[in-house]
């Protein structure tokens, strides 16, 4: 029983330093992976597999450790969901990118996001300027929230449209 422990302390332990790790060393924008975020993730995966298991290449020592992380997984969610400041250490807050047409430079520097990207996400949004907008937020998930004008009058229609199809039925 003391191998399968082993195997389940060892995971547990990899597993904390990765998150911690990835929080630390600025991937705050895991939504958004490049070609070498996803490489270099690949690879570490890679390099802490036998640090969790061992000599134990055995189809159970595999399993142990996949249901060990899945475990620690799931008991960290129910943490980040219960601690609102162990969420926030962890997944980080969301940041201001765009105040009322104005660019929040050190916002960017901090996030290490480009004006180019920042511009994409502007236009993904269907603005079409960066003075167009009135909030863009950098989410703890790595999405970029932008609202803007067509983003209000959009809202106001729906909801106009709604209270007619509300009145009908």
């Amino acid at each position: 029983m003391e191998p399968i422990l082993g195997i389940v302390l060892r995971s547990v332990a990899v597993y904390i330093f990765i998150v911690l790790a990835i929080r630390f060393f600025g991937k705050k924008e895991i939504a958004q992976l490049s070609v070498v975020d996803l490489v270099f993730i690949l690879l570490i995966s890679n390099s802490v597999q036998n640090a969790m298991v061992g000599d134990n290449s055995t189809l159970l020592g595999g399993l142990v450790a996949a249901t060990a992380l899945f475990l620690i997984n799931a008991l960290f969610k129910i943490l980040l969901f219960r601690s609102k400041k162990l969420n926030e250490f962890i997944q980080g807050s969301p940041l201001m990118l765009i105040y009322r047409g104005r660019v929040m430079v050190r916002h960017l520097k901090e996030a290490q996001i480009s004006m180019d990207e920042l511009e994409a996400a502007v236009r993904e949004h269907g603005a079409a300027k960066i003075s167009d907008v009135d909030l863009a937020v950098l989410e703890v998930d790595g999405n970029i929230s932008v609202l803007s004008e067509n983003f209000r009058r959009e809202t106001v229609r729906r909801r106009r449209a709604h209270k007619v199809i509300a009145k009908n039925q």
